[in-house]
Formats: C-alpha cells, structure tokens, sequence
C-alpha cells in the first residue's frame, strides 16, 4: 500500500452510522485534495461498514466493482413495519412476535434464499424519470418499484431475542449485487405475518475486500497517511487476470485491440510486466476489447 494521497488507488473505509456515502466522499476529497473521488455502492447513513472509494484514475475502476456480490450482518426487528423498512422509519403496523417460532423463522428465511424476485424498498435511491424513488416518496407520493431478481447465496440466523412484543433476529447475508437487505427485512415480516424492519446494517464484505481491510473514517485526515490500494493489486485479487507482454501493453495504451487470452470472459485486468493496470477488456470473443483504457498518470 502507499502512503501518498497524491497517487490514484482504491481506499476501503469502514463506514460510520450518521454518515452518508457522499459526506465520506466530501471527506476523502478534502483529505486528498482531489475531486476525483467515487465511491462503488452506497450504504444507507444507518449502515456502517466497508465502503470501496476510488481516488484518482481508480475512480474509472469503481464501475466494475459495483456489481461485486456483497456480504452483510444485520438485526432485523419482527413485529414492527415502518414506511422505511428500517429503524429510521415510523412504524405503520405492530403485531405480536411472540408466537414465531424458530422452525417458522427457518421455513421463511430458507424461502428468501436462492434466486428470488425482489421490490426494493420505496425509498430507495433507484431514479424514476429522473427523480430518486425516496424523493417521491418524501414529497407524499406513493411509489411502487418493480420486482427485480437477486440472489441471496446465503441468509443465515444467528441468535434470536425478545423485545417486548418484538423478536430480534441477527443475521448474515451474502447476496448479488441490487439486493436490498431492507426489502429482505420487510419481506420476512410480511411472510410470517407479524411485519419486520432492519435495526442494524453492517457491511462485511464487498467482492473479496473484507472489512478487516477497511480504515475507520476518522482516522482519516487532510496531512495523515493514506492507506490507497493500487490498482493492479486491487484488481489483480478481484477480477481474471491478462498478463500483458511490453509491446502488448503498448498497443493497449493506444486503444488497439490484442488476442484475447481468456477468451469467454467479459471482464479482465489487463497487467503491464510491472504489475500496472493498463486497462479493464472484455474478452468474450477472440479479441480482447479495450472497455477502459487507464493512460500514464501526469
């Protein structure tokens, strides 16, 4: 890793509740004095956990990470429904959690599991004719989005508790990319009757970056060391990996095409003999496209 908040790189931080993703991109940008900061997947300001920023020419790899599989712990409280399908909501309806029993809570959680059509959540930051759904809602519209279909890999129950009439749920997920775990929260409720919202939302793990490789936000300031991942070594662990010779890593740098080594695949980091990222290709076909270029900084 270097320690030089002037060099482009990836930086993982570990998400404070309170915050918005934008207000950690504002931070970054003043810590690093650049504009040229993005981040992979927003998290919700009630969510902490690992947020992907890309400083620099990272930022155009941000655009292959955001469809990274995710993992997420999470408490989702059954007996209350909120208008948010979250703590932050106010509570719509309320029923007696007392009587789920655990074999009930199983039989609905393995129901969630697998490939499963999902409406997000209505305040959720999906655009309908160019206004945010959360948008709509906040002005009194009523707004209903369109099932989509995720995958959830894994949704494992770790410990359940009472709350007075409620009952607690911690848990574990590992979904695809566009899943909303509020809507899971929601959607588990609604299937055993008594209602549900998520109370805790920490993200774990986006792709292979773990949140043991993330940096607290507030260790982060303007003058303080940087922890930026380089981009060949980030996407040397994320994604397939063309390893270029000097003359095709040349003709890459041009935006020429070359012979695709992993033919069939449509996403691969192209690698200078320096272990640099050249560029990201899409090698479907025979050739290997050149989908982003990243030309020699300076």
């Amino acid at each position: 890793m270097t320690t030089d908040c002037l060099l482009e790189g990836l930086l993982l931080v570990d998400k404070p509740a309170g915050w918005t993703s934008h207000d950690v991109v504002a931070r970054i940008r003043r810590v690093c004095g650049t504009r040229r900061v993005g981040h992979a997947g927003t998290l919700d300001p009630m969510a902490t956990g690992v947020l992907v920023l890309g400083v620099g020419r990272a930022t155009k790899l941000l655009t292959f990470l955001v469809g990274c599989d995710k993992e997420y712990a999470a408490t989702v409280r059954l007996g209350q429904a909120t208008v948010t399908d979250d703590a932050e909501g106010e509570v719509v309806a309320s029923a007696d959690a007392a009587g789920v029993t655990r074999s009930v809570l199983d039989a609905a959680v393995a129901r969630l599991t697998g490939g499963i059509e999902q409406v997000p959540s209505s305040v959720s930051a999906i655009k309908i004719d160019g206004q945010r759904s959360y948008a709509r809602v906040r002005s009194g519209e009523e707004v209903q989005l369109a099932a989509r279909s995720v995958t959830v890999s894994r949704f494992a129950v770790l410990d359940v508790r009472p709350v007075g009439a409620c009952l607690d749920v911690d848990v574990e997920v590992e979904v695809s990319s566009g899943t909303y775990v509020r809507a899971l929260a929601r959607d588990l409720g609604a299937a055993l009757g008594v209602g549900g919202h998520l109370t805790v939302l920490r993200r774990t793990r986006v792709g292979r970056f773990g949140i043991g490789d993330a940096v607290p936000l507030e260790t982060l300031e303007p003058g303080a060391p940087v922890p930026l991942l380089p981009m060949g070594e980030a996407a040397r662990g994320q994604f397939a990996v063309h390893e270029l010779t000097a003359e095709e890593a040349a003709a890459l740098g041009y935006g020429r095409r070359i012979p695709a080594a992993r033919e069939g695949d449509p996403v691969v980091a192209a690698l200078a003999p320096d272990w640099s990222l050249v560029a990201m290709l899409d090698e479907s076909g025979r050739e290997a496209r050149p989908v982003v270029v990243f030309a020699a900084a300076g």
